[in-house]
């Protein structure tokens, strides 16, 4: 099957979002044509793939992540009953200009964790991936790196990237067989999340 396009605008041109309606019909692989319908996918002008880091530490306690806590408005103003700050790693958007996925990575942590890390010590944490194909093209491209204990001592306050949504984040190291526990209890309900612990626990422990 096809689709063939018949007429494409888009919706709230000057926001941090923008919704892109389409109309079409199928094309089915007989040839026959269905119904007209009307598709609507949301666009993001500034950038439209990310970058998530799953940041991790090994001591003689064991594998430990850090994670983040912090406002997310559609949840807060989307749905009932939701807590002020949700779960979840690192992540950044990757903006027009950034030419090397690996330092979009090395300044997020910096930004939202107060870590540094080279570029060159963040790795791709398996293939990138599309989080809501129904309901917009972004892709989220995934990459892990190794904290060291200096590393974790030497850490600054995190400033966020000067957005009033990112005041009263809050960061923790967790046990990497705590942080899924969270996931399957429910405590930590962010799909990149929980996806990017069992790869990284497949990856270290091959299970």
């Amino acid at each position: 099957m096809k689709l063939d396009l018949i007429d494409d605008r888009t919706v709230g041109e000057g926001g941090f979002l923008r919704l892109r309606r389409l109309r079409m019909a199928v094309i089915r692989d007989d040839g026959t044509r269905s119904n007209e319908g009307i598709y609507d996918f949301v666009e993001r002008p500034m950038g439209l793939d990310a970058v998530v880091l799953l940041l991790w530490n090994r001591s003689p306690a064991g594998i430990s992540v850090l994670l983040r806590e912090g406002l997310r408005v559609p949840l807060r103003f989307g749905r009932e009953n939701q807590p002020e700050l949700f779960t979840e790693l690192v992540a950044g958007i990757i903006e027009s200009g950034d030419t090397d996925l690996r330092e979009r990575a090395s300044a997020e942590a910096l930004e939202e964790a107060g870590l540094r890390v080279a570029a060159s010590s963040v790795t791709p944490l398996g293939p990138p991936m599309f989080p809501t194909p129904g309901m917009c093209a972004e892709l989220f491209h995934l990459f892990a790196c190794e904290v060291s204990e200096a590393q974790r001592a030497a850490a600054l306050r995190p400033e966020g990237d000067g957005s009033p949504f990112e005041e009263g984040a809050r960061i923790a190291w967790v046990p990497l067989d705590e942080a899924l526990s969270r996931c399957a209890r429910g405590e930590i309900q962010d799909l990149k999340t929980e996806l990017m612990l069992r790869r990284l626990r497949e990856r270290i422990l091959g299970r």
